[in-house]
């Protein structure tokens, strides 16, 4: 959702794989020479067992590379788009190995295992390192698993194909753990503690992205939802356009004249700018009610010397978008309106003396601009001292986009334009062998939730036909809880479908599996730090799909319904154990009767069934569990799964109508 990308901050603070700062091009990883080896082949890697071990690279037309693993090789040569492709047998699990490849120049792959290589895609929850999860400090001075390596991909919008992506391998030791996906580590630590097998982690996601950037046009144009985007960015391309990755920054291009004057410049003769109070200052300069570009700039007078330590320039909330310049350096910029913006200004940016802070600011509401208080909005300096930024500011006019001034398809100011990281993130690492892949995303999608059970099969038929390898595994973390919790029962909710569509992609998908977690996540917090069980429930699912052991991969799961007189019989699948209730009773169910209004139900546990009534409701016709964005979750088996959101009607839901563009 937009809450992952907030500033570029989060992006270097959360230690995440590394991603573009918002609003800036990524075409930088395109325009470099192509390497003799693809970057995605290195030491520490993991190489797949059990499949063909295809390796590639580019060299001149014609040159005969040889690649060696032991005993074994094989040749390639190099062809008129300079590409060579080798495909080596490979011996069983384990190693070190070093792998030689050699043609007019010569690579040496170091410490190699073999072994099993998950895909780990998605958005932030999937990024988020090991040092940020819960316990992090301890589970990272604990994580020596020399068996488990890790490569993240470098964040990278492309608008067409490809080659290579960023990035290196890495074993987990207690000096590199801080920097690997959370949840892959725990899936990888459970995987190999009880296989043995080595395991290799491609950790590909980027947050704040829709499952439609990750997908490829041609998997896309089918569904005709994305029509509209993908005619913009056969647009874009067509210009040879800057690769942002999404729709505003373009927009801006065209349209805002102060980005094209350089009113960002510290230097910059603002004496003809018309004073103006913030929060405050569209009205004064003529565009309360309509849709502007504003700019406002501000001179700062700061102590020498500085402070030493963090500063911080805070903004409060702003609808709709905003951009932030200090002494000329962009420090951040954020499309997420409820979030009160918090800029980190790296070392060097301020100066003792005067200091220019210029803000960039597109409103689209008449009530938009600057949302919070004025206390709300100033510099923190390192040691703690407040700099008050409410008051008096310069401001120009850059445009008044009232209509018929088209505004931008999306003010995301990071990459959310479909297919643009399939090409940039997923295309370059194929044809190589993997076992299967894991996907933690959806935050994104939530907000067209029904539409997600469309979006979410297309593309792991596209990932599938991508890699060639068949129905690989495809395991999906479902929604943990979030927001603030409903009192009363809610008739539609985007997270509680969103989680409906993975269970439905996940029941429908081959050989895919759904780790429900729901007993999981923060109100508050969009990247909750329990990641454990996230990691450990995926884990399952791969132990028990693709390594065949005894182990349950769900919690309870409807198997059918009764309508009696007066309440309803819910029968359950996958009790093992028992049904079990977690915390004080059985909650937190409801029922509806032909009316469609829901009421919180009784709930008791009889057998395999759970049965259900209201005294509100005398006819009760349908029934709902933990139907909200953040439920209390009660219901388990024996094995202490939780049981995921259901209901049992198919009444229309909140999000059913709402489509992408």
């Amino acid at each position: 959702m937009k809450r992952f990308l907030l500033l570029a901050v989060l992006a270097s603070a959360c230690c995440c794989a590394a991603q573009p700062t918002p609003g800036t091009a990524t075409s930088a990883v395109a325009a470099k020479p192509l390497p003799f080896v693809s970057p995605i082949f290195g030491d520490n890697m993991v190489l797949q067992r059990g499949k063909p071990g295809t390796i590639w690279g580019w060299s001149e037309p014609g040159d005969r590379i040889t690649v060696q693993l032991e005993q074994k090789s094989a040749v390639a040569t190099a062809g008129p788009d300079h590409r060579w492709q080798a495909t080596i047998d490979l011996p069983p699990a384990g190693g070190p190995y070093t792998v030689r490849i050699t043609g007019r120049q010569t690579a040496e792959l170091k410490n190699v295992l073999v072994g099993d290589v998950w895909l780990c895609g998605g958005q932030s929850n999937m990024q988020l390192t090991l040092d940020r999860a819960q316990n992090g400090a301890e589970e990272v001075k604990a994580a020596y698993q020399p068996e488990i390596r890790f490569f993240s991909v470098v964040g990278h919008a492309a608008y067409h194909r490809t080659e290579v992506v960023e990035g290196s391998w890495k074993a987990v030791t207690p000096e590199t753990a801080g920097t690997v996906s959370a949840v892959g580590y725990y899936f990888a630590r459970r995987v190999q503690q009880e296989t043995h097998i080595p395991i290799g982690l491609i950790v590909d996601a980027l947050g704040g992205t829709p499952a439609e950037a990750w997908t490829s046009a041609a998997a896309l144009r089918p569904i005709h939802d994305f029509d509209v985007p993908l005619a913009e960015l056969e647009k874009l391309t067509a210009a040879s356009a800057p690769e942002y990755g999404n729709y505003v920054m373009h927009w801006y291009d065209e349209f805002d004249r102060g980005l094209k004057a350089g009113w960002q410049a510290p230097g910059l003769d603002d004496s003809a700018w018309k004073p103006v109070t913030i929060p405050g200052g569209f009205g004064e300069l003529g565009v309360p009610e309509t849709p502007a570009i504003a700019w406002f700039r501000r001179d700062v007078v700061l102590p020498d010397p500085l402070p030493a330590g963090i500063s911080l320039l805070f903004l409060g909330s702003i609808e709709r978008m905003d951009t932030a310049w200090v002494n000329g350096t962009q420090v951040g910029a954020s499309a997420w309106v409820e979030n009160p913006r918090v800029y980190f200004l790296p070392n060097g940016v301020l100066k003792p003396g005067h200091n220019t802070v210029v803000l960039r600011v597109l409103k689209t509401k008449p009530d938009g601009g600057f949302l919070g208080k004025p206390e709300e909005l100033h510099l923190l300096l390192g040691d703690k001292t407040t700099i008050p930024l409410a008051g008096e500011w310069k401001a120009q006019l850059s445009l008044d986009a009232k209509p018929p001034q088209s505004l931008p398809i999306g003010y995301e100011n990071w990459p959310v334009m479909p297919t643009v990281l399939y090409e940039g993130m997923l295309r370059p690492l194929a044809p190589l062998s993997i076992a299967g892949a894991l996907w933690y995303q959806g935050e994104q999608n939530s907000e067209r939730g029904w539409h997600y059970r469309k979006v979410l099969p297309a593309m792991i038929a596209d990932w599938r036909r991508l890699f060639a390898q068949g129905d690989f595994p495809f395991y999906i973390a479902g929604l943990p809880a979030f927001k603030h919790r409903s009192s009363e029962p809610v008739a539609g909710d985007p997270w509680a479908e969103t989680r409906e569509s993975q269970a439905v992609a996940a029941a429908s998908v081959p050989n895919s599996c759904l780790a429900v977690t729901i007993d999981t996540g923060e109100a508050d917090n969009i990247h909750p730090k329990e990641k454990l069980p996230v990691g450990e429930r995926l884990a399952r699912c791969a132990l028990a799909g693709y390594y065949g052991k005894p182990v349950l991969t769900s919690g309870p799961t409807v198997a059918s319904v009764e309508r009696l007189p007066g309440e309803i019989r819910i029968h359950f699948a996958h009790a093992d154990g028992g049904l079990a209730v977690h915390g004080e009773r059985l909650a937190e169910f409801s029922v509806a009767g032909e009316d469609h209004v829901w009421h919180w139900a009784e709930a008791r546990i009889e057998g395999d069934t759970v049965v259900v009534s209201s005294k509100d409701v005398p006819a009760p016709k349908e029934a709902r569990y933990a139907w909200q964005s953040n439920p209390v979750a009660t219901l388990f088996n024996g094995a202490g799964l939780p049981a995921g959101p259901f209901r049992t009607d198919n009444w229309p839901t909140m999000t059913e109508s709402q489509r992408p563009y």
